[in-house]
């Protein structure tokens, strides 16, 4: 990013990146990661806060409760204040009690002013006002004054606080970046969300972090509450002995990454995370070719936190010390000669590939629903004709030949070599594309029609199977007098509910409905309509099944009148008068034929049963006669 405006304003050159070395690193690294520590210790989630980082009514006396609401009245006075008196303000933030001590000595308030026991405000105004600066705080300080004299107002522009952290003040900008918001139009909640991911990773992994650096539209001064922010986290990985490099990155990045929604949460902001993850070897082979990416970061990235290997490649790149080395200039160059043949390439694949499958899946996908088997790409262009526009005339001609022509024409051909890349200019793609688009569309009117006449089939069916089972049983053809005896003959006579006779008039209209519905090619049905035909059948599904347990039930009955017990000595047979006389042992089926038992099936004996359900079951005495011949003496029960 651009310097001048934070020279002019601060007086500070490049040179005082190289004070940063200064001292012990190892002092100054601890004292960072005590400082992070703290502050993220003492950090609690909005939820937990009410309206004020500093407030917590647990436990406090009226006094001190009344106390704040006042701090908190005063507050929100000042934001209505300053917005009105200077409305390009960016954000306006509380900073938290826990960090007040560091922010006086960085900003030399004088202990006599610390005393008062400061409420510490941060506002940013943007950059292209810097040279107001002085004014907006004189006002500032002015106004907080009158409202309330514990008020401390800290203004500053963007740069402001990425020069901190050029200095190497992390410890200061974690405790803006912490601050409570009251106003953000987007910086504020980015360096929050940010500030607190920043932490979390370090608590866990911070002898392997090298950098954790923020970049994007934060650092261009172009952030907004919802943008997203780019933040890129170096992995050390030049002492790593016991385990290969990619997957020591792999094991971290998952677990940087599952920190992003914790630090999402806690910072309650909506600026969606999105960190990179680099190994320090992988990405000093790139700082040394000068990659563009790389390049960009170092330009513009400002560090959150850095153990002296940032910030000095941002040195070395101001100064002009890292160029790109000749290989890797041809490497960049080389990429642009096939420019031309990756285009075509993409076209190709485009066309062929992502049109096939895009227009050959769905297309399989809905003959399946129609209740075909999935069929093969060619078979599919041939069924899709035959069955929808010849057969069922449900669509018109020219998408069976948009699908002919993608899978046939393009897909085919491709396939067999005699498409090339450059065979297909942009134009025709676009053409080819917009047919594949007119035809998805077409598809999803189509599924709704098939879906429409199954639905049709289906409600058909089941008003058929019902309605076939009743008129046997009642001996009536037509609807209305097949309810008519059903109510008569069944629930009259406390033989099936009355609740049934009512689904049947339901089923009826059901289906009378859903005819009118079908009618109409473009309605769709809506989820009551669908809720009744779905009812419709489960009535339905019921009355059937109580039909077949009273069939049943009237079978055994009359069977059951059928069916004496003959006892011999030796043996008990199960005997049968009807048309003819059956006799049953064990499994074995016999039937009388001049006073011989000669063996037959069970399927005959229930022909003969079916036959002779509705006559009385009668004892013919010539048939017992012959019996007696052929078994001896017996004694005849039920």
């Amino acid at each position: 990013m651009e310097q001048k405006n934070s020279q002019e304003k601060t007086g500070k050159t490049s040179d005082s990146l190289s004070q940063n070395k200064n001292g012990s690193n190892a002092n100054r690294e601890r004292e960072e990661t005590t400082v992070e520590q703290n502050l993220s210790n003492a950090y609690i989630p909005k939820n937990k806060l009410g309206d004020l980082p500093i407030q917590n009514e647990l436990g406090m006396d009226k006094e001190l409760k009344k106390q704040m609401d006042k701090t908190k009245e005063d507050i929100e006075k000042f934001k209505k204040a300053i917005t009105k008196e200077f409305k390009y303000v960016e954000a306006l933030g509380i900073i938290p009690a826990q960090a007040s001590q560091k922010i006086e000595e960085e900003y030399e308030i004088s202990p006599e002013e610390a005393k008062r026991k400061l409420i510490h405000l941060l506002m940013i105004i943007p950059e292209e006002k810097f040279k107001e600066i002085q004014k907006v705080k004189v006002e500032a300080i002015k106004i907080a004054k009158e409202i309330n004299p514990q008020l401390w107002v800290h203004v500053m522009t963007p740069v402001d606080v990425f020069n901190l952290s050029l200095d190497s003040k992390f410890d200061i900008v974690e405790a803006l970046a912490m601050s409570f918001p009251i106003l953000d139009k987007g910086l504020l909640g980015a360096l929050r969300v940010s500030s607190i991911h920043k932490s979390l990773v370090l608590r866990k992994f911070e002898k392997y972090v090298t950098s954790y650096v923020i970049a994007g539209s934060i650092i261009r001064g172009e952030a907004k509450p919802t943008s997203d922010v780019d933040v890129f986290i170096i992995i050390d990985d030049t002492d790593v002995k016991r385990m290969p490099r990619f997957e020591l990155k792999e094991k971290l990045r998952s677990v940087i990454f599952q920190y992003i929604q914790e630090a999402t949460a806690i910072a309650g902001a909506k600026n969606p995370l999105s960190p990179q993850v680099y190994l320090l070897t992988e990405f000093w082979e790139a700082v040394k070719d000068a990659h563009p990416v790389m390049f960009t970061f170092i330009r513009d990235g400002v560090p959150l936190y850095d153990r002296g290997a940032f910030l000095p490649w941002k040195q070395l790149l101001r100064m002009g010390k890292i160029k790109p080395s000749p290989e890797a200039i041809d490497m960049f160059m080389s990429s642009g000669d096939k420019l031309k043949e990756t285009v075509e390439r993409r076209i190709l694949d485009v066309a062929t590939l992502d049109l096939f499958w895009g227009i050959s899946t769905p297309t399989q996908g809905l003959l399946m629903m129609y209740g075909l088997a999935p069929p093969t790409p060619k078979e599919t262009v041939k069924l899709f004709r035959e069955v929808f526009v010849e057969k069922e005339k449900l669509v018109e001609a020219k998408y069976a030949d948009i699908l002919e022509e993608i899978i046939i024409k393009v897909w085919k051909e491709f396939e067999h070599g005699k498409i090339k890349p450059g065979d297909i200019d942009g134009k025709e793609l676009d053409r080819l594309a917009n047919n594949a688009i007119d035809y998805i569309k077409r598809l999803k009117e189509l599924r709704e029609q098939i879906e429409k006449r199954t639905q049709e089939k289906s409600i058909e069916a089941v008003h058929e199977d019902l309605f076939s089972m009743l008129g046997s049983l009642l001996g009536k053809k037509v609807d209305k007098d097949i309810v008519s005896e059903f109510s008569e003959q069944l629930v009259k006579k406390g033989k099936m509910p009355k609740k049934y006779l009512e689904g049947l008039k339901t089923i009826i209209k059901t289906k009378e409905d859903f005819k009118e519905l079908i009618k109409d090619k473009k309605k769709k049905l809506t989820a009551k309509e669908i809720t009744e035909i779905e009812q419709a059948r489960k009535i339905a599904a019921e009355i059937t099944n109580t039909l077949i347990e009273y069939a049943q039930r009237k079978d055994f009955v009359a069977m059951d009148r059928k069916r004496f017990i003959l006892k011999s000595k030796d043996k008990a047979l199960e005997v049968f008068f009807l048309d003819d006389v059956f006799v049953v042992e064990g499994p074995k089926m016999f039937v009388l034929k001049n006073d011989k038992l000669v063996e037959t099936s069970l399927q005959n004996l229930n022909e003969s049963l079916g036959k002779s359900r509705d006559k009385p079951g009668n004892i013919d005495l010539k048939s017992l006669e012959s019996l007696k011949k052929v078994l001896g003496d017996f004694e005849l029960g039920f």
